[in-house]
C-alpha cells in the first residue's frame, strides 16, 4: 500500500528543542504514561517543547478496541499503580504546569472503571496546589452513574468526555461505545455540579457530513456542554481506519463559526486540534488564568 500523501495544510516540521528531551526525561524517570506518546499524537513534539503533556493514568493498555486509536488493547490489563497520583504531582511540579490534563485508557475490567483512581489524582493535585486548573478526560465508565458521580464530586475544573464522531459512524469507529450514553454522561456531570465546565471533542474525515457534525454540536449544546474541539482524523497506522477525507481548513472555520453561533463558551476547530492540545487556551481566555 502506498504512503498517504498529505495536503499542504497537514505538513509540518518537527520542532527541535532541548525541552523535548527534558520533558521525556521527567516522564520516564517517574514511569508515567502520556496519551501524547501512546496515541501517537502528531502534536507531541510541540507540546513537549512547551513542557506540557496529557497524563494517561490506569496503565498503557485499553480494554476496548476502537478503530481509530493507537493505544494497545488488552482485556486483562495490569493492576492499578497506587503511586501514580503522587508521581503525577511530582511531574506537575517539575514541569511547572498550571493547567493539568488527566486522561486514561478504558478499564472495563475494574468495578468502578477507574473512577476512584481519577478521584485520587484530582485530590492529590488539589492538595499540592489549589490554584491548578484540573481537566479530566474520562472514558464513559460503561454509563455507571456512581463512577461519574465519584469523579465529578472530586471537583475537577473541566470534565471532558469525547463523542469522537457522529452517531452514524459509531459501529465502525466506537463499536463498544454508545452515543446517547456519552451524551448522558456530560448531562449528568452538569446536573451534579453547574460550576464544572463540560467539554467534548470529535474527529472529522471519517466519512461524516457537515450536517451530521452540525447535529452533534446541537446535541452537545442541548446537554449544556461548554467547550468543543474538532480536529482532523489521521490514521495512526495502516491497520487503523482509513482517512476518508482531508477536511480543508476553511471547513474547520465554518465549524468554528457554527459552534460559536450555538453558544459554546469556547470552540477549537482546525486540522491539528486534539481534545487536549493547547487545552490551556480555554483557561486563559475564559477563566483568565495566566
Amino acid at each position: 500500500m502506498s504512503k498517504t500523501r498529505f495536503p499542504d495544510w497537514l505538513k509540518r516540521r518537527i520542532p527541535a528543542s532541548a525541552n523535548i528531551n527534558k520533558t521525556n526525561e521527567i516522564l520516564k524517570s517517574l514511569n508515567l504514561n502520556t496519551v501524547c506518546e501512546s496515541a501517537l499524537c502528531p502534536n507531541r513534539g510541540e507540546c513537549f517543547t512547551k513542557k506540557t503533556a496529557t497524563f494517561m493514568i490506569l496503565g498503557n493498555t485499553c480494554t476496548r478496541n476502537c478503530g481509530f486509536c493507537a493505544v494497545p488493547v488488552d482485556n486483562k490489563p495490569g493492576p492499578v499503580n497506587t503511586e501514580e497520583p503522587d508521581k503525577i504531582v511530582q511531574a506537575v511540579k517539575q514541569l511547572g504546569l498550571k493547567h493539568v490534563v488527566i486522561t486514561s485508557v478504558t478499564r472495563d475490567d475494574l468495578s468502578d472503571g477507574g473512577a476512584g483512581h481519577f478521584s485520587a489524582v484530582i485530590r492529590k493535585l488539589k492538595e499540592f496546589d489549589k490554584s491548578l486548573i484540573i481537566e479530566v478526560l474520562t472514558p464513559d465508565f460503561a454509563g455507571s452513574i456512581s463512577a461519574i458521580e465519584a469523579v465529578t464530586l472530586a471537583k475537577p475544573n473541566i470534565y471532558n468526555h469525547n463523542l469522537e464522531t457522529v452517531p452514524e459512524l459509531y459501529k465502525i469507529v466506537r463499536p463498544e461505545a454508545d452515543y446517547d450514553r456519552s451524551l448522558n454522561l456530560l448531562k449528568l456531570v452538569k446536573s451534579l455540579d453547574e460550576e464544572i465546565y463540560t467539554k467534548s471533542g470529535i474527529m472529522v474525515g471519517l466519512g461524516e457530513t457537515f450536517e451530521q457534525v452540525g447535529k452533534v454540536l446541537e446535541d452537545l449544546r442541548c446537554v449544556n456542554c461548554d467547550v468543543v474541539t474538532i480536529g482532523q482524523y489521521l490514521a495512526p497506522s495502516q491497520k487503523h481506519l482509513e482517512v476518508k477525507e482531508f477536511v480543508h481548513p476553511e471547513v474547520f472555520k465554518e465549524y468554528e463559526a457554527l459552534g460559536q453561533s450555538l453558544g459554546f463558551k469556547h470552540v477549537a476547530a482546525a486540522p491539528f486540534v486534539r481534545s487536549s492540545f493547547n487545552a490551556d487556551d480555554f483557561s486563559k481566555k475564559v477563566l483568565s488564568v495566566n
